[in-house]
């Protein structure tokens, strides 16, 4: 039972604006917001013991199979993570010698990210001119214009470059978002955006402040360029930021452009793809021995493959590392869809991972999987859940396309509720039809869930407190109603409104 529900069942009559709610909802929501509390000014000696990370589930198998139970322990020490040259950054940016710098951080971040994933990855080293060569080359191929947005997080100030298929990139620097003001601002973001229950005055002045830094400096050159699509590649402490519900004061940024993130340009595989047509190999398992359950994982699976129309499940004792690659070497599944218990570790890869029915898969053996031949252009993760605001979590999480091996992943930062969940699979896989590229597929699916409650509140003078529905047939990722296609609620019935619901899902790597 998620922690909010514990809070209404407590009190059902408590408004959101009881005096009791801000402590008995900070009480509720402490273990498992681990990770953010030592970034908001906690003792150094709770901050070391809160920040320690913990597998949450024992991975076994489930208490009907036959395999043996296994522990997904702890066996190596959290990798060192190698800093970035930071004079040698600062006077490559101070003389606006942008070329060399955004060399330094592609160089540098890559190393980031091998350091996380134990191991080499591959890629070219394409110069400013060849990355601009490229995104004018996809403006055609993709019916869209996309823009590369550098954000580098220095301990002083944070810079911004902007690189337009087009034209000079535009570099700006922000000297008031330091390091403490990124960090205090980003924590009061994720505790806003990852509770259902709070107040948009909770979230919304932390979503409009990192807009202000990341957006609004370039927000006219943008505009200018006819920009359509952003391409993020994001440092330390930004690369876990719920980047669809940055605010203008207005808006949302996902009502305005198409999103995604990339670990680096030159670890990006560029071509993009064509999903139309494609058949998807659909896995979940809905139940654990250790883990809660997840009770609609078989109508998701049903639900993904009657959207796509073409494809294959496995669910349960049947979501097997065996059966997957079975099934790919009988079908070249273009889209793999995974409903199970993922979670990025803020410690390593080797304590991140997939729980199969019969075992973990570690995000180090996600290559097992064997999505790169023949290349699956899409994996979808719907049941992820990373130790936000852990800077080796972050990069588990915006490095999911290239130690998998898909051209590109999505996945969701924090475990969404099961009933926003369907409805959003359900509306990105029939956007994916008719949208040009993914990352305007699942734009188009988050704002139908962004928009669903303005229509029942302006009919109604119900509060959103009142206006969600946790007695629906599905009211979590983990319980045990039963569900079915024909009980789902539709969009007239709910308010999904809030960003908990739809801006978690992230595109990593290509978004064409």
């Amino acid at each position: 039972m998620k922690c909010w529900q514990s809070y209404r069942l407590l009190n059902p009559f408590m408004t959101r604006s009881h005096p009791l709610r801000s402590l008995l909802l900070g009480l509720l929501l402490a273990p498992s917001m681990g990770v953010i509390l030592p970034r908001i000014g906690l003792s150094p000696a709770l901050a070391e013991t809160r920040s320690r990370p913990t597998v949450p589930f024992n991975l076994s198998a489930p208490s009907n199979s036959s395999a043996p139970s296994t522990v997904l322990a702890r066996s190596t020490p959290a990798p060192v993570i190698p800093p970035l040259d930071i004079p040698q950054l600062k006077a490559s940016l101070d003389r606006e010698d942008l070329a060399a710098a955004i060399n330094q951080v592609e160089v540098g971040w890559k190393a980031q990210y091998e350091a996380f994933y134990e191991g080499k990855l591959s890629s070219q080293l394409l110069s400013l001119e060849q990355i601009q060569t490229r995104l004018q080359q996809l403006t055609p191929r993709t019916q869209t214009k996309t823009a590369l947005l550098y954000a580098i997080p220095l301990p002083d100030r944070l810079d911004i470059i902007l690189v337009p298929p087009q034209g000079r990139p535009i570099h700006r620097s922000i000297p008031a978002a330091t390091l403490k003001a990124r960090n205090q601002i980003g924590a009061q973001f994720r505790l806003g955006v990852v509770n259902p229950l709070s107040e948009p005055q909770e979230y919304l002045p932390a979503a409009q402040q990192l807009y202000q830094w990341l957006i609004e400096p370039v927000a006219e050159d943008l505009k200018q360029q006819e920009i359509d699509t952003i391409l993020f590649c994001l440092g330390t402490g930004l690369r876990g930021l719920p980047l669809a519900a940055l605010h203008d004061g207005k808006q949302y940024l996902i009502e305005k452009y198409n999103l995604g993130v990339i670990p680096a340009f030159n670890l990006l595989d560029h071509r993009p793809n064509n999903l139309q047509g494609l058949q998807v190999l659909a896995m979940g398992s809905a139940k654990f021995s250790q883990a809660p359950p997840l009770p609609a994982v078989p109508i998701e699976l049903q639900s993904v493959t009657q959207s796509v129309g073409k494809g294959k499940q496995l669910l349960n004792e049947d979501f097997t590392l065996a059966n997957l690659q079975k099934a790919r070497s009988q079908q070249p599944f273009g889209i793999v869809h995974i409903a199970t218990h993922a979670v990025i570790s803020a410690h390593s890869a080797q304590d991140s991972y997939l729980q199969l029915w019969d075992q973990p898969l570690r995000l180090t053996d996600i290559r097992e999987l064997n999505l790169r031949v023949p290349v699956v252009q899409l994996l979808v993760l719907s049941a992820c859940q990373t130790a936000i605001g852990a800077p080796n979590a972050e990069l588990g999480f915006a490095g999911l396309a290239v130690q998998s091996g898909a051209k590109a992943t999505i996945a969701s930062l924090w475990s969404v509720d099961d009933t926003a969940t369907l409805l959003l699979m359900r509306h990105f896989y029939g956007q994916l039809k008719q949208a040009p590229i993914k990352s305007s597929a699942l734009r188009q699916a988050q704002i139908t869930l962004l928009k669903s409650g303005i229509q029942r509140r302006s009919a109604s003078n119900q509060t959103l407190n009142q206006t969600l529905s946790f007695s629906s047939p599905i009211a979590s990722r983990a319980g045990d109603q039963p569900l079915s296609l024909a009980t789902l609620p539709t969009l007239e019935q709910t308010d999904f409104s809030h960003p908990y619901y739809w801006a978690a899902f992230t595109v990593i790597g290509n978004p064409w």
